[in-house]
């Protein structure tokens, strides 16, 4: 789908040539906004629209109008916690200067968990393959700073415009720690609405022997799926479950050390 960029409803100096040097970065058009709204934009363009507001990038998909933009979610909650009980720290096994590979980086909000507990040592890449939203993440990691113990954490994640699979397969055997993939859920949560606007737009690939396959093989410590309780992915892939009484999502690991003894 096209994108093009433009300004907030009434444009000022800063966000104009912020539109233009996104226009540059993203190599898409520069639309003026003309006191238009978003539905006039669409309209107009055929086409998503990218708005560069006063204080964060806002995506809308043709047809919405309730914007996707960054915030840290629940990692802002989660990170106020004993991280080593966070449940994707527990069953990954991530420790501090680990490196480790989001297959799917959505809001980034696990990535954050991810970061803050690895450390400067350690290193997080996470992969987006919608080029606007990849965009729109990797400068809110970048700039946010409503949450300063978060700061360094957001701005060491590494943003990989990318799909997951192929981004696996140019790494070499064993050169990551932990391989994680939360694929949009075929089974709906509605309390979930952080995606909303994106539903149409995101990549809904879900796992795959090849993805599996590449993860496994590149993950020294483990390889952890995300996915709706009813799911039948971790039985068809090998993952074991980790049963999580009241919630409407499990985790799943795959030891990658046992796989390769």
């Amino acid at each position: 789908m096209k994108t093009v960029v433009t300004t907030a409803y009434r444009p000022t100096e800063a966000t104009e040539k912020k539109a233009q040097q996104i226009s540059i970065d993203l190599s898409i058009s520069f639309a003026e906004r003309n006191k238009r709204s978003v539905e006039k934009m669409h309209e107009a363009w055929a086409a998503d629209v990218l708005v560069a507001a006063k204080e964060r990038l806002e995506f809308y998909p043709l047809g919405k109008t309730e914007p996707f933009f960054f915030h840290p979610n629940s990692s802002a909650f989660r990170t106020k916690r004993p991280l080593e009980k966070d449940p994707l720290i527990e069953v990954s096994g991530l420790q501090a200067g680990d490196v480790f590979v989001d297959c799917t980086l959505g809001m980034a909000s696990d990535a954050i968990v991810a970061s803050q507990h690895v450390g400067p040592d350690g290193r997080v890449i996470g992969c987006e393959s919608h080029r606007a939203i990849a965009y729109v993440i990797g400068q809110g990691l970048a700039t946010y700073d409503k949450m300063p113990h978060l700061t360094a954490a957001m701005k060491r994640i590494q943003v990989v415009n990318e799909e997951a699979v192929d981004y696996l397969a140019s790494l070499p055997d064993n050169s990551v720690d932990v391989v994680y993939m939360d694929p949009m859920f075929t089974e709906e949560i509605l309390e979930a609405s952080n995606f909303t606007p994106l539903r149409a737009a995101a990549h809904t690939g879900q796992p795959s022997a090849q993805w599996i396959e590449q993860a496994v093989r590149t993950a020294r410590k483990s390889v952890v799926l995300k996915a709706h309780y009813k799911s039948s992915d971790f039985e068809e892939f090998g993952f074991k479950r980790r049963l999580r009484p009241n919630t409407k999502f499990h985790y799943g690991v795959i030891d990658c050390r046992k796989e390769k003894e």
